[in-house]
């Protein structure tokens, strides 16, 4: 603010001066022309007169001359001493005044020029700005050379005085200070007003930024103005709102995956405390701990091991190992490997292949899709139930369907199903040795091809899981 009112000041300063310099040569131009005039026209009267020492008729002239210009007039010799005063005060005393020497030195014809009365210092109308002595007398000087025969012999000198021409400046040089006033006044409450709509959505998008470091992420800021700052405000926003959402879903993942893995580790410490305290225990009762035992082992294990898939997903550092393959035949290697596990539950595992849909693809990872749908409808139907398992091409794309009559999904459930650590049913997830990452990772791993997935469920009408992916011929 200090340096806009520097700049203000001196473009002020700059533009006052030479305001107050024209306005003063302007007022000044018509009594220099009148004085000179009439100057020039009693020096050349004079010539003569002073050529032939005819002291009374000069003395005449002047007394006659000072009456018509209204102020004094004195009759210099060459060497700038007074030989007559309309005054009649200052014969005999020398002068030394620019103006006499510009005449008399330089050889101008005329010449004029502003005056203290006092102290004699010569007035600069261009500096006149703040330097305003209202006390002072100011008289103005004009010179004219009285020239005989080709030379000068003499300088006439009018003394006029020039008060009202003064007070006309410093009129001026008053008013010019108002507008100062009043121009920088207005100036810095524009610039106080334009500086707190630009500053204030800055000031309160760095009052978020400093929420958001001290881990606050609900911090918002209003949205204003327009252009750049509006964005910029709606951009902070919807970071913020990435942030706490992430940092919500962090906060839930650790304190899932702490229960998760709290639970086994619990159950084997009761177990294997039961073991240490009863050295006597029934041997087939210990053989049926230490299965138990080991049951909680791998499930550790598996949590473990979905764990670190999901962190390398969130990281990025997943890469797919791209090679020709056919989704038919995923499907049906892992049907093969699941019949087994239907047979001993009286269930059925129906296929409906209608294209091989061959891809450029990650196998492992598909296959890892594939198992883990057909795996849940597998487990989560009742015994007896059916498994409908579908491949179709629908234009560039494959959409792969798993069907099942089970127990179904609640509609309220559907939204949340490929959240990490959530179960429909928590109880019977465990009981059938369920991490809950198993649709989070199957979620993320078609996310990675390109694909998308999706489910229909009914409670009591089982479900249906839909995968659609692009197909990249190899």
């Amino acid at each position: 603010m200090l340096a806009f009112l520097l700049i203000v000041g001196l473009s002020f300063y700059v533009m006052a001066s030479s305001i107050s310099g024209m306005v003063g040569d302007s007022l000044f131009e018509q009594r220099i022309r009148t004085d000179r005039s009439s100057l020039e026209s009693l020096a050349t009267r004079a010539s003569p007169l002073l050529a032939q020492s005819d002291v009374q008729a000069l003395r005449s002239q002047l007394l006659t001359a000072g009456g018509e210009l209204g102020g004094r007039i004195l009759l210099l010799d060459q060497n700038g001493k007074v030989q007559l005063d309309s005054y009649g005060e200052m014969q005999g005393m020398r002068l030394q005044y620019p103006e006499i020497a510009n005449i008399l030195v330089r050889g101008q014809s005329v010449d004029y020029g502003v005056h203290e009365l006092d102290s004699g210092t010569k007035l600069d109308t261009s500096h006149l700005l703040f330097t305003r002595r209202t006390s002072a007398s100011w008289v103005g000087y004009c010179t004219a050379g009285v020239v005989y025969a080709s030379d000068i012999i003499g300088v006439l000198l009018l003394v006029s005085p020039v008060q009202e021409i003064m007070q006309n400046l410093y009129q001026l040089q008053d008013q010019l200070i108002l507008i100062f006033v009043v121009v920088a006044g207005a100036a810095l409450l524009a610039a106080w007003v334009f500086s707190s709509i630009i500053t204030r959505p800055i000031a309160g998008l760095n009052r978020g930024i400093q929420h958001m470091s001290k881990g606050d992420f609900s911090s918002r800021v209003k949205v204003r103005g327009a252009g750049e700052m509006k964005q910029l405000a709606r951009a902070f926003n919807s970071m913020s709102e990435k942030l706490e959402t992430l940092d919500q879903s962090r906060n839930q993942f650790v304190s899932n995956a702490s229960h998760e893995l709290k639970t086994p580790l619990a159950t084997m410490k009761i177990m294997i405390e039961s073991l240490i305290y009863q050295p006597d225990m029934d041997k087939n009762l210990r053989t049926e701990f230490m299965t138990d035992i080991n049951n909680e082992i791998d499930r550790l294990s598996a949590i473990v091991s979905d764990l670190l898939t999901l962190v390398q997903m969130d990281s990025q550092n997943v890469k797919l190992t791209r090679e020709n393959l056919s989704i038919a035949q995923l499907i049906k290697e892992n049907a093969h490997r699941l019949q087994p596990i239907a047979d001993q539950k009286g269930q059925t595992i129906q296929l409906s292949l209608a294209d091989p849909c061959d891809m450029y693809a990650d196998k492992s990872k598909l296959n890892q899709v594939i198992y883990n749908l057909m795996e849940n409808a597998v487990k989560y139907t009742q015994n007896g139930g059916q498994i409908k398992v579908g491949l179709q091409r629908q234009g560039r794309d494959a959409r792969f369907t798993v069907t099942d009559n089970g127990p179904g999904i609640p509609k309220e459930n559907l939204p949340h199903i490929f959240d990490r650590f959530y179960r429909v049913d928590k109880a019977r997830s465990r009981e059938k040795g369920g991490t809950g990452l198993g649709l989070s990772i199957v979620h993320q791993l078609v996310l990675l091809h390109g694909g998308a997935i999706s489910v229909e469920s009914e409670e009591g009408k089982g479900a249906t899981f839909i995968v659609e992916l692009p197909l990249h011929q190899g």
